[in-house]
């Protein structure tokens, strides 16, 4: 999945457009749940270099909660996720409840809307 595409899949899926919180950042993007605020998804565009990768390219990326029960099975020792890359361990985020993902195409558009699934609902109000 591309940028392009992940903000079109939460906003067709969610109704949610993006945030950009950051003064005179107009490239980092918030997903938010309306009635909480919580953040779901973060994208970002960083050097290659802090995922681990060679070079200082700039990459666009996406940070999704995650249950902890379930985030180690999606990368491996090395950060990639098994026969599939692009999914690494958190970057500027807590890697025990958190996954980056690269938005170049290398990950799958069904891995990329199950892992927004799961951040969405990880993230919402609980009831009382």
């Amino acid at each position: 999945m591309t940028r392009t595409g992940l903000e079109a899949y939460i906003e067709s899926t969610f109704g949610i457009t993006a945030d950009y919180p950051f003064t005179g950042d107009f490239v980092t993007a918030v997903f938010r749940h309306p009635g909480n605020r919580k953040w779901f998804a973060i994208a970002m565009r960083i050097p290659q270099s802090k995922l681990g990768m060679n070079g200082d390219d700039l990459i666009d990326v996406v940070n999704v909660k995650c249950d902890p029960e379930i985030l180690h099975s999606f990368h491996s020792q090395s950060g990639v996720h098994q026969g599939e890359t692009g999914i690494y361990p958190a970057y500027h985020m807590n890697r025990n409840h958190w996954l980056t993902v690269a938005l170049d195409g290398r990950v799958s558009d069904n891995t990329m809307e199950f892992l927004l699934g799961i951040s969405y609902d990880l993230t919402k109000s609980k009831k009382k």
